[in-house]
């Protein structure tokens, strides 16, 4: 997978096209993930413990990975995802800065 939670992307096709968000989930067996703000969808919930009032909840539902990239850190657009090996480690390296992605 080319994402991990917490990487600021952009969701380059759908509905929610050209939205950004960081990513608060990672699905990696079933290649989805959750961002911030997109694909908001409305659940109906009975009132329960939790929810004493019950009633129409917003929340983010999961993406494919596919639609979304990840955006670069030093110009804030979307870019592809390469790897290279630096001291030994596999790192993540943005395809339009070759800035490093991962710490």
């Amino acid at each position: 997978m080319h994402v991990k939670k917490g990487d600021k992307v952009m969701v380059i096709t759908g509905k929610d096209k050209g939205k950004t968000g960081v990513i608060l989930a990672a699905f990696p067996k079933k290649d989805r993930v959750i961002v911030e703000g997109v694909n908001i969808i409305k659940k109906h919930s009975k009132p329960s413990q939790v929810n004493p009032q019950g009633g129409i909840i917003s929340q983010e539902a999961p993406i494919h990975v596919s639609n979304v990239m990840l955006l670069d850190p030093k110009s804030n657009e979307p870019t592809r995802v390469g790897y290279q090996d630096v001291n030994g480690k596999k790192v993540r390296v943005a395809k339009k800065s070759g800035e490093v992605l991962d710490k």
